[in-house]
């Protein structure tokens, strides 16, 4: 009989196995996959914009959900002065749980993971939103989550030329020589303004914890697709609000993202389209070619829940995890300080 009492863990090692074994792009198809399936059954899940404490440096949200079988939560951080002490910006960890009995049945980090998710949902969208036949991408932002944003968009929504840049060219050397042996057509670029030239997709993924315009409304062509994920929190957007006014924005969960995403600079009653909505057929996305569609990413705690979910269906296949003695075993279940004395004896 399995002991209830070991939680399974997956470390960073653990993790970095893992996409290591699986690959790194069919890892992203497989937790899109696991996204959009769970997105289809949205109705099921509980769903709350995520728990934050800000502070002047950073923040600190816990992120839950339950469909009604499991519940799970994410730990996360995001601290953009982190970047000057030679830290993450962002770190997390996640745990999976029995909603019958309340055991956790995973404990997993998240930093990675929650890297591989963004990017997988990302991508996701864009195959709903994106101009048909898209190609080019331009990646405004080349830091930690570039890399990942990158080859998600080349394994789900198939883009085959990337343009980069970022204002610290330090970044983008580093992403450059990352990406160098992925089959994309790389081209480093000058400005925002040279490297949205010619792309059908452009990523916003900037740090800075501000009211930020990484993108003037200038800028934007007709017919492409916005996948604006930098800004996630009160306090930090990347676009003009013009470039808002004229795009059908698209978003994961409306009560989340009107605090924290690029809606922050429009009424609460500007009209969005709900992204499950989309995947279920109950709302249009691209209608119209000339059409600006905007996917206005803050993060939602389903994408976490399934890319957990996803983690905990390979562990028996990779067996790359280690068993945790986190929950109290007492002969009887009221006996708990019994079993301190036992200890002791």
């Amino acid at each position: 009989m399995k002991n209830l009492n070991l939680v399974p863990f997956v470390s960073v090692d653990h993790m970095m196995k893992l996409v290591l074994e699986t690959g790194i792009e069919p890892m992203l198809v497989g937790i899109a996959d696991t996204i959009e399936a769970d997105f289809k059954r949205w109705e099921h899940f509980d769903k709350t914009p995520r728990v934050a404490a800000h502070s002047p440096n950073g923040v600190i949200e816990l992120m839950p959900t339950s469909d009604g079988d499991l519940y799970g939560f994410k730990y996360v951080n995001g601290h953009p002065v982190n970047m000057g002490k030679g830290l993450q910006t962002v770190t997390a960890f996640g745990v999976l749980s029995n909603v019958e009995t309340g055991y956790p049945v995973l404990l997993s980090e998240m930093t990675l993971l929650t890297a591989l998710r963004t990017a997988a949902t990302s991508a996701l969208v864009a195959r709903y939103l994106a101009p048909e036949g898209a190609r080019t991408m331009a990646m405004i932002g080349n830091g930690a989550q570039s890399e990942f944003q990158v080859l998600a968009f080349k394994a789900i929504a198939g883009i085959t030329h990337l343009r980069l840049y970022d204002i610290d060219p330090i970044a983008t050397d580093k992403c450059m020589e990352n990406l160098k042996d992925s089959g994309l057509h790389l081209t480093r670029c000058a400005s925002a303004q040279d490297a949205v030239e010619g792309a059908e997709i452009i990523t916003t993924v900037t740090a800075d914890k501000q009211y930020a315009t990484i993108l003037t409304d200038n800028m934007v062509g007709a017919g492409v697709h916005i996948n604006a994920i930098g800004g996630d929190c009160p306090g930090k957007t990347e676009l003009h609000r013009d470039i808002l006014l004229r795009s059908s924005i698209f978003v994961e969960y409306p009560p989340q993202t009107r605090i924290e995403g690029e809606l922050q600079q429009l009424p609460a009653t500007h009209p969005v389209t709900e992204l499950w909505q989309v995947m279920t057929g109950t709302a249009k996305g691209r209608t119209d070619p000339r059409q600006i569609t905007l996917f206005d990413s803050v993060g939602f705690a389903i994408e976490d829940f399934s890319a957990l979910r996803y983690v905990r269906d390979q562990l028996a296949r990779t067996g790359l995890f280690q068993n945790l003695d986190m929950l109290a075993d007492p002969d009887t279940p009221r006996d708990l300080y019994g079993m301190l004395l036992r200890a002791a004896g």
